[in-house]
């Protein structure tokens, strides 16, 4: 079962700002990158459960984030239905993370107390999904919206908290413009993990890529 609850993990995604995104079938490549980014300073990760046996790999990885990365919150992307988000759940992830708004996971996720952040794209959606119970909202994919939507948004709702994911690059001007735009937090997967890094073996580069963003994110919400 999840270590944190719902609330915990809302706080530690408002705190830090950053939620990488990161899935491969190599159960001791991901061990790696999950260490370069908790050294890093990153205390979530999402694992974009998209391949076969993904959920094997979760279950490992988290055992291993549970004993040798304290405070590390492991959760789960890419859920598309109640049934998977129940199978990862029970294999102890912290929050479950959608492309889509779904009712049936609201209700298993909610049962358990444990985060769930749907995938959303208008702001009837993003309403329903509050009516649902859900603390932080994904704003997906976010580059088809751009900050100018998250500001538009807050105007009438200013009680909304939005992660997008998409289109977040670590880039103090691109960090900027969605943190200004008022993001609770912001996902991003290969801009920050990226492909050279991982045919390079670099994970002294992605743990400063992960500290070097956390920078920024600090120092644009002084």
């Amino acid at each position: 079962m999840a270590q944190y609850t719902r609330i915990e993990v809302a706080q530690v995604m408002k705190d830090t700002g950053l939620v990488p995104l990161f899935y491969h079938h190599d159960l001791e490549l991901c061990k790696k990158v999950l260490k370069a980014c908790y050294d890093g300073g990153a205390r979530l990760l999402e694992f974009t459960a998209r391949g076969d046996f993904a959920h094997d790999i979760f279950k490992e990885l988290n055992s291993y984030a549970i004993k040798e990365l304290p405070g590390m919150i492991l959760g789960v992307g890419s859920i598309t239905d109640a049934g998977a988000a129940s199978l990862y759940m029970q294999l102890g992830a912290n929050f479950i993370v959608t492309p889509v708004l779904r009712e049936d996971i609201a209700i298993v996720c909610n049962r358990r107390k444990v985060l769930w952040s749907p995938g959303c794209g208008t702001l009837s959606e993003i309403a329903k999904a509050e009516e649902l119970g859900c603390e932080i909202v994904k704003l997906f994919p976010g580059d088809s919206y751009g900050p100018k939507f998250i500001k538009a948004i807050k105007g009438p709702c200013p009680w909304t908290s939005i992660m997008p994911t998409g289109g977040v690059s670590p880039t103090q001007e691109n960090l900027k413009a969605w943190f200004d735009a008022g993001v609770t937090c912001v996902g991003m997967g290969s801009q920050l993990i990226t492909k050279e890094i991982l045919a390079t073996s670099n994970y002294q580069l992605l743990e400063t890529n992960v500290k070097e963003v956390l920078e920024i994110i600090r120092g644009i919400n002084k």
